[in-house]
Parts: structure tokens; C-alpha cells; sequence
């Protein structure tokens, strides 16, 4: 579906006339393209004193090609207590060095590390960290400010200080325009090996364009065994996965990627979209099953393809869901029962059978897709909204019960995504979807698939727990 005002606006007159009357201004989206270079810019990283984190990022950037700029306090550049230099990496230049013709440094991303915040009279080296730097930032670029999960601090004022990180994230991602993003991103302090490879997978993630439809979200980063892939080209070489809900729209997204990415995907869906499910199987080299999930045998049905076929599942992404809208005084039972039994009832039938046979091996990943509805509430889907909040439910749920095992669980939650059940939206209600975001624009399908894919890599294994919303940062359920 075509966005018709924002491509409006990025003509001549279009610009005149937003400019003018202050219209909403979606700007043009840095999206993935395989071979692209991680950021247009250079990096500006800096740090509270006390930071435990600036060192490993350093090391972690600079191996993924970046150019790095430091800003504020930071670990020494040199040295054996540096990381950076340990294993071997040059260290980062100075910020505001300016480029060739004399005129100042523009940002890719400004990258900063909170966790040396112990309370709040701390918080002011934010300020003068990004104070500064407010203007700096290239179009699409990237703004990621690192913490202490507040439940695993030392101290309720360190806790209070590190929660407080929410509220500059989020702002920032408000207020920084030009298709700019902001996240926030907690690191555990009781890391190990996986923490590092599970942060460096986030911070490529966060910092590429893959990331163009998500902004003001917290991202927790844990303990898990991931692994670091020969190729961050192909993260999910040599994994299989399974994608519910792959004929059309997101689902079939989900597919593409991930196949991009390596992996063998299996691709299901219902008997009805058996040759729109076929096509995409055909056109990524992957396998189609067709299957009604809501079937009392489904589950087992499934397993057992998977057993025969591929011995296991790596990745599972509980993407399958439908629509039955009405407002809840005038909703048949019919439309409660199925939207549930799909969107919600259907994931935890299938999970507890590939978990009791144990198809999903240590380092196993579940992505579920919630909804902002879910979140958020929406007025006509009682349903839809229960069953996604549901989703979000499960997560929350099943991360801790699983961690032993080392399978993680997550979910995205997308926003407004322009697809053909959201071109089905009368008009005025869809403008106001699509404007009333950060970006002041809906996400495409392939914004919420290159999200899943993130939380599928093993390397993000230690990401578990999250609920990720692909909203562009929306102003609903906020």
C-alpha cells in the first residue's frame, strides 16, 4: 500500500507546503540493504565515570567497522584494563575533530554508557553529553544510551537513577526528528560470554537499518548461550525455523528475511492460502506445510513434520493471527473464540508439544507477535487486544521458566504496518495511524520481519524476556 502523502512530501512543493503549514514530516527511511556499511557516519561514544561498558562496545564497534569518535569520559584509550586495546583494536579519536573542508563532525549514531550513573545528581553528564550533540546527528541516525537493569542495581538510588534512562531515550526519540531513533539498552552486570555476543548482535541490529521502524524501546540484555555467527551477513546459517502465517503480509516478510539471513525456513499456513504459501516457499528455497493450527491434532501434526523432516526446530515465530472486529456488546461468541483460539490458544498448544518431545534444543529462540492493541487497547477488537496482551502474557511467563533450558522468548508488538488489512481502514483513521508516531509514517512489513529476525539470531540469545515494539515509536500506549 503506498503512503501517498509522504511521497508528497518529499517533492519540491511538498516540502514548501509542509514547511509552511507545519504539516506532519515523514522522512525517508534508512532501511537494510545486504552489503551496506552498519552507519553513514561515524559513532560518538561516551561515557559516565565508572562506566563498565564503553570498553567492550569500543571493541565490539571497531571490529564491525565503525568509526569511532569519544565524547564525555571514557575508559582510558590505552592500556591493559582496556579492553579495546587488549585485543588488539585501535582506539577511538576524539570528538568534534572536524572533517576536510573545516566545517563539524555529523554523527551516525551517538552511543553512550549510564551504567556509572549511581543517582540522580549523576544524571547531568547526560546533559552534557547529548546537550551538545542535539544537532549533530545525520539523518536516520541512531541515538543508544546503555544501563543497569534498576532490579540488578547495587543500591534504590542507583535504581533510580538507571530507571530514570527511560524517560531521556524516549524523549530523545521525540525530539531529534529527520528519521532518528532512540533506544535504551540494558546490560545485566552479571554477565558472560553470551552478554557480549547477545549485546554486540543488539547494537547491530540497533544501529543499522534494520531498525528504521523501531524507536523509545528497552531492550534488556541477560545471560544465554549465544553464539557468534562465522558471517553477520548470514547469522542464521545452518537454522531451522519454523514461521506460522507465512502466505501474505508480515508473515511471508518474516520468511524472506530470514532466509536472507540462512536460515531453512519452513513457511505454514492454512490449506486456504496453500499457493500464495507455496510461491513464497518456492521463491526463498524453503519447505511449505499446510496446516490449520486450530485443528486438535495440529500440534502433533506439526512435531512430527518437523522430527521426520529436520530432527529439530531452532526458531519458532508465532507470527500466525486473525482479525473478527467488533465492539464487544455486539460481538458473537464465534468472533471471541476463534481470534483466541489463533492468536493465543494455538501458541501455547504448539510450544508444549515441541517442548515435551524437546524439538526446540538449548539456544532455542520463540518470537511471538503481539500487537500495540495489545498494549495498548483498541476500540472494536476486545478480542484481538485480549489475545495479544495474552502474547505479551506468555512471554513474560515462559522467559524465566525456560532460561535452564537456554531457549529464550520474545515478541514484537508492530504499530501501524501498511498491509492490505490496514488498507481496508477508512481514511481518516488511517492518516491518523500512520501520523501519529515519531516518524510520522506506518512501517512496512519488512520492519517488523527484520526485527524478528534480530531475536532469532543465535547470537541474540541472551535477549529474552523483551516485548519489542515496531511502532516508530507511537504515541499510543505510550
Amino acid at each position: 500500500m503506498t503512503d501517498r502523502y509522504a511521497s508528497f512530501v518529499q517533492s519540491g512543493a511538498g516540502r514548501a507546503l509542509v514547511k509552511r503549514l507545519g504539516l506532519p514530516d515523514p522522512p525517508r527511511l534508512r532501511r537494510h540493504t545486504p552489503g551496506d556499511p552498519l552507519l553513514p557516519g561515524p559513532v560518538l561514544l561516551g561515557a559516565a565515570t565508572g562506566g563498565r561498558l564503553a570498553g567492550p562496545v569500543t571493541a565490539i564497534l571497531t571490529a564491525a567497522g565503525v568509526e569511532l569518535r569519544t565524547g564525555g569520559t571514557t575508559p582510558p584509550a590505552t592500556g591493559h584494563d582496556d579492553p579495546a586495546a587488549a585485543d588488539g583494536h585501535a582506539a577511538p579519536t576524539a570528538a568534534g575533530a572536524p572533517t576536510g573542508d573545516g566545517t563539524p563532525t555529523r554523527f551516525g549514531a551517538l552511543v553512550y554508557d549510564a551504567t556509572g550513573i549511581t543517582d540522580s545528581t549523576g544524571l547531568r553528564q547526560l546533559y552534557d553529553f547529548f546537550h551538545p550533540q542535539a544537532r549533530s546527528v545525520l539523518p536516520s541516525g541512531r541515538v543508544i544510551v546503555l544501563g543497569t537493569p534498576p532490579a540488578e542495581c547495587g543500591s534504590p538510588r542507583e535504581a533510580t537513577a538507571q530507571r530514570a534512562l527511560e524517560g531521556l531515550t524516549r524523549s530523545i526519540g521525540k525530539e531529534f526528528g529527520r528519521g532518528v531513533t532512540a533506544q535504551l539498552v540494558y546490560v545485566t552486570p552479571d554477565g558472560d560470554a553470551g552478554t557480549t555476543t547477545s549485546l554486540e548482535a543488539t547494537l547491530r541490529f540497533l544501529l543499522s537499518g534494520r531498525s528504521a521502524y523501531v524507536s523509545g524501546q528497552v531492550v534488556r540484555v541477560g545471560t544465554g548461550p549465544a553464539t557468534v555467527p562465522a558471517d553477520w551477513d548470514r547469522p542464521l546459517a545452518g537454522q531451522v525455523v519454523l514461521v506460522t502465517g507465512a502466505a501474505r503480509g508480515i508473515g511471508a516478510a518474516v520468511a524472506r528475511v530470514l532466509a536472507r539471513d540462512g536460515a531453512q525456513v519452513v513457511a505454514l499456513d492454512v490449506p486456504a492460502a496453500g499457493d500464495a504459501l507455496a510461491a513464497v516457499a518456492n521463491e526463498i528455497g524453503g519447505t511449505a506445510v499446510q496446516l490449520d493450527l486450530t485443528g486438535a491434532d495440529a500440534p502433533t501434526r506439526l512435531a512430527d513434520h518437523l522430527a521426520d523432516r529436520h530432527g529439530r526446530v531452532d526458531v519458532v515465530v508465532h507470527n500466525a493471527g486473525i482479525t473478527r472486529d467488533r465492539t464487544l456488546g455486539r460481538m458473537d461468541a464465534d468472533r471471541w473464540d476463534a481470534v483466541l483460539d489463533v492468536n493465543l490458544s494455538s501458541q501455547e498448544r504448539i510450544n508444549d508439544v515441541l517442548l515435551e518431545r524437546g524439538l526446540i534444543p538449548g539456544g532455542g529462540r520463540l518470537v511471538a507477535v503481539s500487537s500495540i492493541a495489545g498494549i495498548a487497547g483498541n476500540r472494536g477488537q476486545t478480542n484481538y487486544a485480549t489475545s495479544k496482551a495474552g502474547v505479551i502474557g506468555l512471554v513474560d511467563a515462559l522467559a524465566p521458566a525456560l532460561a535452564g533450558r537456554g531457549i529464550s522468548v520474545n515478541a514484537v508488538a508492530p504499530g501501524f504496518i501498511e498491509t492490505r488489512l490496514t488498507a481496508r481502514i477508512p481514511l481518516v483513521i488511517r492518516e491518523a495511524g500512520r501520523r501519529m508516531n515519531s516518524l510520522a509514517q506506518g512501517g512496512l512489513p519488512v520492519d517488523v520481519a527484520e526485527t524478528i529476525g534480530w531475536l532469532a539470531w543465535p547470537a541474540s540469545a541472551a535477549v529474552s524476556g523483551n516485548v519489542v515494539r515496531v511502532c516508530g515509536q507511537s504515541l499510543l500506549g505510550a
